[in-house]
C-alpha cells in the first residue's frame, strides 16, 4: 500500500472528508485529493501537520517504503518527526518557524552564490628561461576566472616554460600556486639568485636545500645549496597538485 492509499485509509477510519482534512492542512481539496491518488506529494510544513490531523505517526503512514518526496527517511529523521510531535502546539510551531527561518537563508546564500561574479586570480605571463616557472612578480598578467576546472584554493597561477618537470607538468601548461606552507616533497615556485624557478623542494637535516627537477633526465638543472653558500631563496608558494615522491625515494 502506498503512502496516498495510507492517507486516504486513515482518513476514512476518522471520518474526515478530504474538504476537512484540507482546511486542516491549509491546502485545497483538490492537493488532498492528488496526495491520495500520489500524483503529488506533500511538502514538508504540509506532512508536518497531516500527522496532527490524521492523529498517527510516520511509520503508520509510510510503513516500511517510509518516503518522502521520493527518498526514503533515515531512521534520525523518522526520530526527528517523531519528537516534533511530542512537542505542545507553541514548540511546533516554533520548530517551524526555526525551520523556515533556515531554509530562506539556505536559499538566499543559493542565490547570492549564482549571482556573484566567479573570483579571479592572476595568471602571470612574462618569458623566462627553459624550466623556469614565467612570472617575474610584479609585472605583467591576465585574470583568470576560479571555475571548476580551477582548483578552488588557487590564489595565482603560472605558466612554465621547458620540460625540467615533465611529465608531471608539461611544457606550456598553466600550474597553479596557493601561500600554504611547503612540506618536502612539495613543488613550489621559488626565486633563486634572482631567477624564478618551479622545482620540487627538500631541506635535509643539515639544513642543505633541494630543488630537484622531476624530469630526472634534467637533473642539470636540479639546485642545491646550503646556508652558507651566500644564494638568496624565496619561496612564492606551493603548486597545488598530488604528492611526488623525492627522487631516489620512490
Amino acid at each position: 500500500m502506498s503512502f496516498g492509499e495510507r492517507m486516504q485509509a486513515r482518513r476514512e477510519e476518522l471520518g474526515l472528508s478530504r474538504l476537512e482534512v484540507a482546511a486542516m492542512l491549509g491546502v485545497s481539496p483538490s492537493a488532498v485529493s492528488n496526495y491520495e491518488k500520489s500524483i503529488s506529494f506533500p511538502k514538508e510544513e504540509v506532512i508536518l501537520r497531516l500527522f496532527d490531523c490524521l492523529k498517527t505517526d510516520p511509520n503508520t503512514l509510510f510503513q516500511d517504503s517510509f518516503q518522502a518526496g521520493g527518498q526514503v527517511l533515515t531512521h534520525p529523521e523518522r526520530q526527528l518527526l517523531e519528537r516534533y510531535r511530542g512537542l505542545s502546539p507553541m514548540g511546533r510551531e516554533t520548530v517551524r518557524s526555526v525551520v523556515e527561518a533556515l531554509c530562506a537563508y539556505r536559499d538566499d546564500l543559493e542565490a547570492s552564490r549564482t549571482e556573484q561574479e566567479p573570483r579571479v586570480i592572476p595568471l602571470y605571463r612574462s618569458p623566462a628561461a627553459a624550466g623556469y616557472a614565467a612570472p617575474v612578480f610584479g609585472e605583467d598578467f591576465d585574470y583568470i576566472p576560479v571555475t571548476d576546472e580551477v582548483p578552488q584554493a588557487a590564489e595565482f597561477a603560472v605558466r612554465i616554460q621547458g620540460d625540467s618537470m615533465a611529465p608531471f607538468i608539461a611544457d606550456g601548461s598553466v600550474a597553479y600556486v596557493n601561500r600554504d606552507p611547503l612540506q618536502a616533497g612539495d613543488v613550489g615556485v621559488f626565486c633563486v639568485d634572482g631567477d624564478i624557478l618551479c622545482k620540487q623542494y627538500y631541506k635535509d637535516p643539515a639544513g642543505i636545500v633541494y630543488l630537484f627537477s622531476l624530469n630526472r633526465a634534467r637533473a642539470d638543472a636540479d639546485v642545491v645549496f646550503g646556508p652558507t653558500s651566500g644564494r638568496t631563496l624565496a619561496c612564492f608558494g606551493r603548486v597545488i597538485m598530488h604528492a611526488l615522491p623525492l627522487p631516489g625515494r620512490a
